[in-house]
């Protein structure tokens, strides 16, 4: 069968089809792998090397896996930036990432031109599918290298940047291995092995959801590392998700719940009109997703939905349908390579049932946060890190989320921390105090809340809320923007400053139970 990873079988199979567009446009093997070789050659022209990193801000377009197998052939760096953040928060990832150059898209001409001023990065290290003002144009740079296989070829990485509890996001940061990308393809499609996805085999993959998620890209990576055919979404709609599943044979995809109950929203008569009966493994993960969700879904789609546990640090645990259905709201078993572990805030190892905080250990690897030293040594116990999530483990090894990070808020599979949104709001010149927290959405999940205190002489309003909410528009993503804002007198706090905010939050969730 030969070596795995894409550009070993690309060679072996050019014809074979690798990307399937938004657009329908049907990208071969060969003709992507020539792409990708260009992408090496233009990197290099401009004058990158081993272990500089490339930021983009594209959308779900083929861009994306030329310069994902580009970087990991020529030994670079990759940092996804989300397009739905603003030129601010874009250019404090570029800087702090150290990008030696940025990729926009036209269609984000806006955002790209204010992160790029911001963090001044010159016009020569600026690229854009499409056209950007005062940015070279990707593509013919791309169009002019040859599609040879480019010399000295060693493994790059990707570095997702995590929001950041203290305001800031994080980069998660792993060492170059000094080795070929045909000798690490066996790890990089090994998040597919974990569900007995082989490879080839006839297996498609549908990407639905935004590259710039670390699982999005890892999962649509993997398929093509193990010679599946990818066929790209570049906005999610539930039909269209039905619709293409029928029309290409898809057999496995990656969602979050939020797109479950979407599906499971529709009328009975579009739900019957496709034919699934291609899927094979239907992944999820990304949120807690509501067990009468899962079990809806099952019914309906069968034996196919799969579930893990993981964050872009690493993970994990894994279930398929059988075992969750004999222990409902499981996130599964520990990795083969990992090891998962429950302690208390003393550091001790806890028993089968104990509550505590989740903390995890991979066997490929370890990780570091970019240029946070002090972040990185905080979430470790010895070989073990912890993202904070709360949970057990019962007599059986399978891990039960119990809670989740204490704030963190978690939209339609996007993890928002209130922190980084208290920090702006507080900057506000009539506000002297805010929590911000989840609320119940019942198509989200959880919805952004905003309890603002103001300062003296001033009375909260809906006025006044409507002119905080203006404020933010350029300062936070729409995402973490808070949907309403509620004024209070005083904030529930200690003599020392700490803040109750479950006080706060309780009675917004009084008579539901936060999903888990």
């Amino acid at each position: 069968m030969g070596d795995f990873g894409f550009w070993a079988m690309a060679e072996e199979m050019p014809d074979q089809l690798a990307l399937v567009t938004p657009d329908g446009v049907e990208i071969s093997a060969g003709e992507l792998l020539g792409r990708a070789n260009q992408v090496v050659h233009a990197f290099r022209q401009l004058g990158l090397k081993r272990g500089d990193t490339v930021a983009f801000v594209l959308p779900n377009c083929p861009e994306v896996f030329e310069i994902y197998l580009a970087a990991l052939q020529a030994g670079m760096f990759i940092v996804p930036i989300n397009h739905h953040l603003v030129g601010t928060e874009i250019a404090y990832i570029v800087k702090d990432s150290e990008a030696s150059l940025f990729i926009g898209h036209e269609r984000f001409t806006d955002i790209c031109y204010d992160a790029t001023e911001e963090a001044e990065v010159p016009n020569t290290r600026c690229l854009a599918v499409g056209e950007i003002s005062g940015f070279s144009s990707y593509a013919q740079l791309r169009d002019n290298q040859p599609t040879t296989k480019p010399a000295d070829r060693r493994i790059g990485d990707t570095m997702n940047y995590t929001s950041g509890t203290t305001g800031h996001p994080k980069g998660v940061r792993r060492p170059l291995a000094d080795a070929s990308p045909e000798e690490v393809a066996l790890g990089l499609a090994g998040i597919l092995f974990l569900f007995g996805i082989q490879p080839r085999d006839d297996n498609v993959h549908l990407l639905g959801s935004p590259l710039y998620h670390t699982a999005v890209l890892r999962f649509s990576g993997a398929s093509l590392h193990l010679g599946h055919s990818v066929v790209m979404m570049d906005k999610w709609t539930a039909e269209d998700n039905l619709r293409l599943i029928e029309q290409y044979k898809v057999t496995h995809s990656h969602m979050v719940p939020t797109q479950f109950h979407r599906l499971l929203a529709l009328p009975e008569e579009t739900r019957n009109r496709y034919d699934l009966s291609s899927l094979r493994h239907m992944i999820h993960a990304a949120a807690p997703c509501p067990v009468p969700t899962k079990q809806a879904m099952i019914e309906w789609w069968g034996p196919c939905i799969d579930e893990y546990y993981a964050a872009s640090e690493g993970g994990g645990t894994v279930v398929n349908t059988e075992e969750w259905l004999k222990k409902p709201g499981t996130v599964g078993k520990a990795w083969p390579i990992s090891e998962i572990a429950i302690f208390d805030d003393d550091n001790n190892r806890l028993e089968a049932d104990q509550l505590g905080t989740v903390y995890m250990s991979m066997q490929t690897g370890d990780f570091e946060y970019h240029k946070d030293k002090d972040k990185t040594e905080k979430n470790r116990i010895g070989k073990f890190f912890t993202v904070g999530d709360v949970g057990y483990l019962d007599a059986d090894g399978y891990l039960f989320l119990s809670d989740r990070k204490t704030d963190m808020i978690i939209s339609g599979g996007a993890n928002i921390y209130p922190a980084e949104i208290e920090n702006v709001l507080l900057q506000h010149p009539e506000i002297v105090d805010v929590a911000v927290f989840g609320i119940p959405n019942d198509d989200w999940g959880e919805e952004v809340k905003a309890v603002v205190e103001t300062v003296d002489g001033v009375t909260g309003s809906p006025e006044l809320e409507a002119a905080i909410l203006t404020w933010c528009e350029p300062r936070l993503a729409k995402f973490k923007t808070p949907r309403t804002i509620d004024f209070t007198t005083e904030m529930p706090r200690d003599p020392n400053g700490k803040l109750y905010k479950r006080k706060l939050r309780d009675p917004y969730w009084e008579g539901r139970e936060r999903a888990i």
